[in-house]
């Protein structure tokens, strides 16, 4: 498994490569992964995320909703893989999501053609303020979207891609993509009805159950199938 990822080179400039069995293939050279630093490896103009796409945070499954509930994340919220995320409160909730990256500027997309503008998927951690009383202190914070730690290319991701969520090693949540409600078509679709997209996009396709609450010093492990895991830590 590749894939593209952006980093940190010893020279000091930020490069870009492949993630390789454990190593960062580039035109500078090839470098152990835990010797150099990962970053995000897209630059989003914003982060689109979507809600209630899995069966298991569904009241009826058997009565799922019409559409996805949409929020928005900046650009300032984007952490790398292997951050230290500083929490603004004690009430912030992990939240393990494939996440789409968007290669090309598209508009008004049909389920049919929204493959055709994806350039790969990653791994997120949707940090959730569970305090907040409005979906900029709940979903903007800066570092509210630890993104990582590659841009696979999508065939290498099962359409019943396991993913799980650990928190200090002990498993949260565990799902597959097949219990999404909504494909990743979908999801792209219906977000650019609302919004143009733009190269390095980031769109979450959602979280399942057993989402819960963050400690000072805990890590947050996201795995998925055929992408890899994100891990990053966070402090109060």
């Amino acid at each position: 498994m590749a894939g593209h990822v952006r980093f940190l080179a010893p020279s000091g400039r930020v490069a870009t490569g492949e993630l390789r069995d454990g190593r960062v293939v580039a035109s500078e050279g090839t470098f152990d992964q835990a010797s150099v630093r990962l970053l995000p490896p897209a630059e989003p103009t914003k982060v689109v995320g979507a809600a209630g796409t899995y069966v298991e945070m569904l009241d009826d499954p058997d009565d799922p909703p019409a559409r996805p509930m949409l929020f928005s994340k900046p650009p300032s919220a984007v952490a790398g893989p292997g951050s230290r995320v500083t929490l603004p409160t004690d009430d912030i909730l992990f939240e393990g999501e494939l996440a789409v990256v968007v290669g090309e500027r598209c508009r008004n997309l049909t389920p049919e053609a929204a493959m055709d503008v994806v350039a790969g998927y990653t791994a997120a951690d949707d940090l959730t303020n569970d305090a907040g009383d409005d979906t900029f202190r709940r979903k903007a914070f800066d570092g509210a979207c630890p993104l990582g730690p590659a841009v696979v290319a999508p065939e290498d991701v099962p359409d019943d891609a396991a993913i799980t969520t650990r928190v200090n090693g002990e498993v949260r949540q565990s799902s597959s993509l097949s219990n999404l409600v909504f494909s990743v078509p979908e999801i792209l679709a219906e977000v650019t009805q609302y919004a143009t997209l733009e190269p390095g996009d980031v769109v979450l396709t959602g979280t399942t159950s057993g989402r819960g609450p963050l400690e000072d010093g805990d890590r947050v492990e996201v795995e998925i199938e055929g992408v890899g895991t994100l891990s990053h830590a966070v402090r109060l």
